[in-house]
């Protein structure tokens, strides 16, 4: 059987493959959940498309989860609690390493990707980033993404971006009762999380896709969104809530 490692390792390859435009040179960083205590996390500096075993470090989980509770760390006490906190691998883990144990805390969610994919990033950076997001435009988006989007507006990387995370999870959990699917972060990336490792993929994908066919629709007037209605009878429908299980 494929351990996780392998499987966080096969995942970051694809997400980082040139082909299809999500991370570039050192963009990018993923993890997958070890058990309750720890989980992989990219290293600081190595590169998704060249990932191999030596790629990832192993995290304790809680010490990463306090230091989001003190939100005071300066740079140098985060880069000796990231060194202190590390049980497996000879790197330095990611900077974001916060958000990724923060996302690892959501309830069925053992892998997570952070890209930066061109299609996305160029909408994250607009005047109507937000608001391009707003809706859904088609039925296969909402099965494999959810009816919306957490959004994270622009922070610093590292501790204040995750703090920024950990906002919008809460205020996407008060607001729709459920957990999202995919976090769109302003001026920087996604970040989709997965049951699986192939879920990470499905979602990235299936956001980047949509994200293109955004960019399609401004240049005949604008999205037009199905309503809500429509949306939540696609997302709760019998045959689509069966799709949904297939594609994790």
């Amino acid at each position: 059987m494929t351990d996780v490692l392998d499987e966080l390792v096969g995942m970051s390859r694809e997400l980082g493959s040139p082909q299809h435009d999500y991370a570039m040179l050192g963009e990018g960083n993923t993890s997958s959940r070890v058990d309750a205590e720890s989980f992989w996390v990219k290293a600081s500096g190595t590169q998704l498309a060249q990932a191999d075993r030596a790629s990832f470090v192993r995290v304790q989980t809680r010490p990463i989860l306090e230091a989001l509770e003190r939100d005071t760390l300066d740079d140098a006490a985060i880069k000796d609690l990231l060194k202190t906190s590390t049980i497996e691998g000879g790197r330095a883990p990611s900077i974001e390493t916060f958000l990724h144990a923060l996302c690892l805390q959501i309830e069925g969610v053992n892998f997570v990707g952070h890209t930066h994919p061109t299609a996305a990033v160029g909408l994250l950076c607009s005047n109507n980033g937000r608001d391009l997001f707003a809706g859904s435009l088609f039925p296969d988006q909402i099965v494999v993404l959810g009816p919306a989007y957490a959004f994270v507006p622009y922070s610093d990387p590292g501790l204040a971006l995750s703090m920024a995370v950990k906002h919008a999870l809460d205020h996407f959990l008060k607001l729709h009762q459920r957990e999202p699917k995919v976090l769109l972060m302003e001026n920087h990336g996604i970040i989709a999380l997965g049951h699986t490792a192939q879920e990470v993929l499905n979602i990235t994908a299936m956001l980047v896709k949509t994200c293109r066919i955004i960019t399609g629709t401004l240049a005949a007037g604008g999205p037009r969104f199905l309503s809500q209605a429509q949306v939540d009878r696609i997302d709760k429908r019998p045959d689509e809530l069966a799709r949904r299980k297939g594609f994790k």
